[in-house]
């Protein structure tokens, strides 16, 4: 549950952007997931209740919001985990499909983002835009560092355009080497054809222009059927003029 000086709400055009305060709320953005992540991905979810994607991370997290005004729909959300909230489940959602040691010494500062979906009708960059611009006014506002979580690249392909991807990325966009994270069930780039011109998912290339990074090889999701990407972006070397492009909206 939020306090209400952590509301974050604001508004621009056809949309608005918040945090949801009760219970209610957060059912509409689980009802959103479970559309894009079950019906049109074919996510096996643990959810015990149908047309709902909840998880034991869920209760301790703040769920950003983002509604269609005119309908009052929820149209996209993204959820973050505080360090203090993290401490008190035993951990991040990440640490399920990575080794996170070497960053033991960052995590008073780290917020994970997760559970990133925007309805299919409002996939024309605006409603991903607010959700970063309420992510990086969360993160300004209460002084933590790094925001990160996990990418998921589709393997519908079967993983080739996942490892084409990573393998662009690693060219220039790894972290630093004592950031580094260990996938526990790795995606087998040496099975596959890493040579595809690929295209950057869009929350991959948003972490890549704001200044973020790759924080080791890709793990394989089987429930999300999913090559993840551990991204580590940190606030100080955060490209100020790109993110204004989020916060003006």
């Amino acid at each position: 549950m939020l306090h209400p000086r952590e509301l974050l709400n604001t508004s621009k055009s056809t949309f608005s952007l918040s945090f949801a305060h009760d219970e209610k709320e957060v059912r509409e953005a689980q009802r959103l997931r479970y559309k894009v992540f079950a019906e049109e991905m074919g996510a096996t979810l643990s959810s015990h209740e149908e047309g709902i994607d909840r998880d034991m991370y869920d209760p301790y997290c703040l769920h950003l919001l983002v509604r269609e005004q005119n309908s009052g729909e929820v149209v996209g959300t993204y959820r973050l985990l505080t360090p203090e909230m993290a401490k008190k489940i035993g951990g991040y959602y990440s640490e399920d499909e990575f080794d996170l040691t070497r960053l033991t010494h960052l995590r008073d500062s780290m917020v994970e983002v997760g559970r990133s979906c925007v309805h299919p009708n409002y996939r024309n960059g605006t409603v991903i835009a607010l959700l970063w611009a309420g992510v990086i006014q969360y993160m300004q506002t209460h002084g933590y560092e790094y925001v990160f979580g996990c990418a998921s690249i589709s393997m519908a392909d079967g993983g080739h355009v996942a490892a084409s991807i990573y393998n662009k990325l690693q060219v220039d966009s790894m972290s630093p080497i004592e950031w580094r994270v260990f996938p526990r069930c790795p995606l087998p780039i040496e099975a596959l054809d890493s040579t595809l011109p690929a295209p950057l998912p869009p929350l991959v290339k948003g972490y890549m222009r704001l200044g973020g990074y790759i924080c080791g090889a890709p793990a394989w999701d089987p429930d999300f059927n999913t090559a993840d990407l551990l991204v580590m972006l940190p606030m100080s070397q955060m490209n100020t003029r790109y993110a204004r492009h989020f916060l003006s909206k």
